[in-house]
């Protein structure tokens, strides 16, 4: 059943976009300062992206980022979109996010990714020479959930810091299969339609209908990722949302770099293939004004029911970037998008 708009909370994915002629330091510093404003702004969480090897990302230390950007917060939870399981050891990642919970209880997500977020060269740099097969990632969720737990009776292997913090595990995907093994172990699990919205009415569809409850969640938690670029009127955001168009032009044409400044008519000046595959990579996108960002959002909502937003406004200028979620906000939400109520954990 679809939820009213203004009863969809927010929240914000960020990759930490490296700006050009602007360095990593501030790209950190703009994510703290942008998480303190989608804080003010009442959104329910903010998460990083973990990246390898890409000179436009700087959340490749995802774990130290969750800490920097929660020790920088006050109330908004604060977590990983997500930990890119095949390049980690689940025992480490147990260790850093149970240190992460006992510094900052009750804030803290874990939200897993299947693929390695990287190219081969750099995901053999990371797990030297293991191979990864499809059982392994169900396995990796597995030990995950045993190390966070409380420990059992003759378990030998113990997280510490980890055991007993029960940090909420996520499942992220862009394709079936996370969809369906959350859905088999009841986790809470975010689609990411943010960049890959072809199979998100599919998988969304499959997650719920397998859904079994569990001691974590005793119903099916949707989280959708929306591009997100709001102004004061339609053709700035177009304008604005130019930067996002080269971004992910440089994607899909193998060409990736630091985040462009606007162009005006960029779209304009492409091929007709550039121009449709850009259009489908940004599908969920949700660019406009104040009206225009209520009814775009407002179809999202009716089409994938989902029980939250996770937003990724990538602006070039920083101040122009929290100008577009605090519009957001207001014309998604006529109550304050983090007064919700949260899965159960």
């Amino acid at each position: 059943m679809m939820k009213a708009l203004n009863n969809i909370p927010l929240s914000m994915l960020d990759l930490v976009a490296v700006r050009e002629g602007r360095s990593v330091a501030d790209a950190l510093a703009v994510a703290l300062r942008t998480a303190q404003h989608a804080e003010s702004l009442g959104f329910k969480r903010y998460w990083l992206a973990e990246h390898h090897n890409m000179s436009g990302i700087a959340s490749s230390a995802t774990a130290v980022l969750v800490g920097h950007i929660a020790g920088g917060t006050q109330r908004i939870r604060v977590g990983s979109g997500g930990v890119m399981l095949p390049n980690h050891a689940p025992l480490v990642v147990a260790e850093a996010f149970g240190t992460l919970a006992e510094l900052y209880p009750g804030r803290i997500d874990l939200g897993l990714g299947r693929a390695p977020g990287t190219d081969p060269l750099t995901m053999r740099a990371l797990r030297r020479d293991r191979v990864e097969t499809e059982a392994d990632f169900p396995r990796d969720v597995a030990e995950l959930q045993q190390l966070l737990g409380p420990p059992q009776p003759g378990q030998r292997l113990i997280a510490m810091p980890g055991a007993g913090t029960n940090v909420p595990i996520w499942l992220l995907g862009s394709s079936l299969f996370s969809a369906q093994l959350a859905a088999q172990r009841g986790l809470p699990y975010a689609f990411a339609s943010h960049f890959a919205p072809r199979l998100l009415l599919q998988a969304l569809d499959l997650y719920r209908s397998q859904f079994r409850p569990s001691a974590t969640l005793d119903k099916p938690y949707a989280i959708v990722g929306v591009p997100l670029i709001a102004a004061p009127t339609d053709e700035e955001a177009e304008y604005l949302a130019s930067s996002t168009y080269q971004r992910v032009l440089g994607i899909l044409t193998g060409r990736r770099g630091q985040l462009p400044p606007p162009v005006h008519g960029f779209m304009q000046h492409l091929h007709t293939q550039e121009r449709a595959a850009i259009t489908d990579f940004l599908a969920a996108a949700v660019i406009g004004g104040p009206d225009t960002v209520r009814e775009r959002a407002a179809l999202l909502a009716e089409a994938t029911e989902a029980d939250e937003f996770m937003l990724v406004s990538d602006v070039y200028e920083p101040e122009l970037r929290l100008r577009s979620l605090s519009i957001a906000a207001e014309a998604l939400a006529g109550t304050p998008p983090g007064a919700h109520s949260e899965p159960t954990h």
